[in-house]
């Protein structure tokens, strides 16, 4: 599953990511079923009315008894229970329900104790169509409504009672009934289309599924209408709603690719017939792996090729790409339970940029797996962290186990370890780790010990200490000498009042730059004090950038690297320098000049993605340490003086322009309009804005958001009744949701309270409503205004929150940066509580703090900096 989140960058000292972040769980008592009964197989009807959001459902359960009893538990919630009788020893019994909705579960009991060995759960009941975007769900459009499901990861309950943990793999038998003029989607083909019961009806009935856990079971009803492909003997469809259907052939043509490249690369086939990509209107995640059928919110999955930016092309690529890897890491293979849901998130977000990165050499992938890297390593540099696997029992503890920790660490662990054994190696030990627990599940250990057998190496012992450990190692490297280097390690913080009492150590492959083909790895154990690293060359501790560690360089080596650093580095290994350096000032290690000056050094860099890497600090510097006007007014003027000539080397856009040539300009520009206030951009970017307005097709995509994004800063109202309009009426999802997203951007207080109005209204999903608030939180003009808002019109914003959007909002509030801020809201949660949120209010409290104790420690050091390097 992929979580929808922000379009922001790491500008906002990373505070206005999702709320869905790294955390510490807090045991609660356990909501887990006993193993003594197990599910074989489903059959299950349902029947929903999509004009009374009800349904009627009717299944029978296969299970097998190991032990004889008179009652069976399993999970149910938001289910009225009409008749229920178990079958088993040939005698069948009508069965007593006794409800626990707090802990999700139902208990049938019969009169006689049943024999140990197989029986029968029959079952009749009904239950409802929520609005909560889980379970069995309604969606709307302005034409009618469609009945749809999201499961992952404990909602399969809500749709029929059932053994809802991911070790009970079962088959299942689905049919829906549904009305005349419709259609159904559900994990496998449809085998069967009979008419009735009435002469408005008509059943579908669709293929047994494979073995798999009740969270990948997936139903949808509607007038869906699809675009076909196939590949390697597969049927793929992407399929959305009647008006929107003429954007899916892209999706049809990416997942074609991708099939066969996981097809090569697993050396196991996909093991469906078919395989459906679905746009649903009312999606609260970014896209869901179900088996055989996978949902998307509607940008993640169309778009119009014509007008389409580079940033639109790559969601889409990556959403398919990660929910087709989970159709080996998640659904042919399980974690045995959610404190590994990494097993499969972190395997599809790792295995994601290898198939975009085939197909799309141009986008430079591997540059942005070491700036997603970065990022991590800033999320795991926190004291609220968590280790890769963490308990959790609850279904709260297992919701939040979707966090950057369970995607983003767990995808660079994997990668460090690709990177030391090499790609073939590691490529062995996936396939016959996938192999050894094929339609059954697997423990963290299992992986580990497969690539441990199949590279002869310490894996087990590498990703032990990375994986059962929190936090970010730290290597500090004395000047080399006769071949070696010293090192100490330790944990790393991004706040320098925070230290470690528990001594984290860990086992490591540290890869040092060689002038060699392949760079020379060795391994740091805790015992481990000096290493050999390869003569002749700059020394230089994470090649290619992929290491998951920070480093530390003596003077003379750091002054050698960034001498040499657009000459001797990769782009991969400039992005991971900048990263540290970022990471030093932060922490208090270095001061901010030491990054402005790094960032000098690197400003002619060609690479999209390095610049990207250079600019997200500056903005955090801009932010987050200059405190009064003046402040930034000057660095505004450093920011013209330095990036202004690069910009405009660049030229006007071509049609003959380079991918990353595009996004650098884009990338320059947005930094002059919106930081450097540069008045040559701020012209542009208002003709861009009416050029795109009058013709959408008429300007260069990548550049077309950037530029409404600087124009809308200083926007006028019409400016925004235009972007309302295309809201309102675009049938475009990227359009749609770009205009959305750039109301909040508007810096005039009366076109801001519009935006929130608009926010809290009926004319926004609730998918969207917490994240267009949290992003105007993220804009500092705005941040007061808003939080103003939120607080007066409280029950209107919290009558906006579906399962995850009231945490995002609660940490959206990590944006302040004083203590008065961090007094208020704490004290506002305390009296108005969010469900399921108490993680998300931590990290909004310790983003607060840490912008607190960055300005008072750096807005010195960054106004003699300024005086010593003035901007013109």
């Amino acid at each position: 599953m992929h979580r929808s989140s922000l379009p922001i960058a790491r500008a906002a000292f990373v505070c206005a990511l999702s709320a869905i972040l790294a955390f510490a769980i807090t045991p609660l008592q356990a909501q887990r079923l006993p193993d003594t009964v197990v599910p074989v197989h489903y059959s299950l009807t349902l029947a929903p009315d999509l004009k009374t959001a009800a349904f009627t459902g009717h299944e029978i359960i296969d299970v097998v008894l190991k032990d004889p009893t008179r009652s069976i538990t399993l999970n149910a919630i938001e289910i009225a229970f009409q008749s229920v009788s178990i079958t088993a020893g040939g005698v069948e019994q009508s069965a007593t329900v006794s409800l626990d909705p707090a802990r999700q579960e139902a208990t049938l009991t019969v009169p006689q104790l049943m024999t140990a060995g197989k029986a029968f759960i029959t079952i009749a009941y009904t239950g409802i169509l929520n609005n909560e975007l889980r379970g069995f769900y309604l969606s709307k459009t302005a034409r009618r409504n469609y009945a749809v499901t999201q499961f992952e990861s404990t909602d399969a309950r809500r749709a029929f009672p059932s053994f809802d943990e991911p070790a009970f793999k079962a088959t299942f038998d689905v049919s829906l009934v549904v009305d005349k003029g419709d259609t159904a989607i559900s994990n496998g083909p449809i085998i069967k289309d009979t008419p009735g019961p009435g002469i408005d009806k008509h059943t579908l009935t669709f293929l047994t599924t494979p073995k798999m856990s009740t969270y990948l079971v997936a139903f949808l009803v509607g007038d869906f209408q699809c675009t076909s492909g196939e590949q390697d003997g597969v049927t793929i469809r992407s399929c959305a709603t009647p008006d929107k259907v003429g954007l899916t052939p892209y999706s049809v043509q990416f997942a074609k690719f991708a099939l066969h490249y996981y097809n090569t690369y697993f050396g196991i086939p996909y093991p469906l017939k078919k395989l459906d990509l679905i746009a649903i209107p009312d999606f609260e995640a970014g896209a869901m792996e179900n088996f055989g059928a996978i949902t998307f919110r509607e940008r993640a999955l169309l778009l119009d090729e014509k007008t389409a930016s580079i940033e639109a092309r790559q969601l889409v690529a990556v959403d398919v790409a990660h929910e087709m890897a989970h159709q080996w890491f998640g659904d042919l293979v399980t974690m045995q339970w959610w404190n590994n849901v990494w097993l499969n998130e972190g395997f599809a977000t790792w295995m994601e940029n290898k198939a975009v990165a085939a197909l799309h050499p141009e986008w430079n992938m591997d540059q942005s797996v070491v700036s997603g890297l970065d990022d991590t390593l800033d999320i795991d540099a926190r004291p609220t962290t968590r280790p890769i696997r963490a308990r959790a029992d609850t279904p709260d503890e297992i919701n939040q186990m979707f966090d950057g920790i369970a995607y983003g660490k767990a995808s660079d662990v994997l990668l460090t370890v690709e990177n030391y054994i090499g790609k073939e190696t590691f490529r062995k030990g996936v396939h016959n780790y996938l192999e050894a627990h094929l339609y059954g599940n697997a423990t963290a250990e299992d992986f580990w010990n497969a690539e441990t057998a199949a590279s002869h190496k310490p894996v087990d012992r590498i990703m032990d200490s990375l994986i059962t450990q929190p936090g970010v190692p730290l290597l500090t490297f004395g000047e080399p000498a006769n071949g070696h280097v010293h090192v100490n390690q330790s944990r790393f913080f991004l706040s320098p009042s925070i230290q470690s009492s528990h001594g984290e150590t860990w086992t490591l492959p540290v890869c040092f730059k060689s002038s060699a083909t392949a760079e020379q790895c060795e391994i740091l154990t805790p015992e481990t004090t000096s290493l050999k690293i390869p003569s002749g060359t700059l020394f230089f501790a994470n090649a290619d950038g992929k290491g998951y560690y920070r480093t530390a360089y003596a003077p003379v080596s750091y002054k050698a690297i960034v001498a040499h650093v657009e000459t001797d580095l990769t782009p991969e290994e400039r992005i991971s320098l900048l990263g540290d350096e970022y990471a030093h000032f932060r922490s208090n290690k270095a001061s901010v000049g030491d990054y402005l000056n790094l960032v000098e050094a690197v400003k002619s860099d060609q690479n999209a993605d390095v610049i990207s890497s250079a600019l997200d600090g500056v903005k955090i510097i801009y932010a987050r340490v200059a405190a009064t006007s003046h402040e930034k007014a000057e660095l505004a003027a450093w920011i013209r003086t330095t990036f202004s000539p690069e910009y405009q080397k660049l030229g006007t856009p071509a049609a003959t322009d380079t991918t990353n040539k595009r996004e650098l300009r884009a990338q320059l520009f947005g930094l002059l309009g919106i930081y450097g206030k540069d008045p040559q951009v701020l012209t542009e970017a208002r003709q861009i804005a009416q050029q795109y307005l009058a013709n959408p097709d008429s300007v260069e995509p990548t550049l077309r958001q950037t530029a409404l994004a600087v124009a809308v800063r200083n926007g006028n109202a019409a400016l925004f009744d235009q972007l309302l309009k295309i809201y309102e009426s675009s049938t475009n999802p990227e359009f749609q949701s770009s205009a959305l997203h750039l109301l909040a951007e508007f810096e005039n207080p009366e076109l801001l309270h519009r935006t929130l109005e608009l926010t809290v209204s009926s004319k926004v999903r609730n998918q969207d409503a917490a994240m267009e608030l949290a992003l105007a939180l993220s804009i500092e003009p705005n941040r007061e205004p808003t939080w103003d808002f939120i607080q007066s019109h409280w029950d209107q914003v919290k009558a906006q929150f579906t399962t995850d959007m009231g945490a995002r909002l609660v940490a959206s509030t990590g944006a302040f940066c004083s203590s008065d801020a961090r007094a208020n809201v704490t004290q506002f949660f305390k009296t108005h509580p969010v469900a399921a949120s108490d993680v998300a209010l931590r990290h909004a409290i310790e983003n607060i703090s840490g912008c607190v104790e960055l300005r008072t420690l750096q807005e010195p050091r960054l106004n003699s900096w300024l005086a010593a390097n003035p901007g013109l």
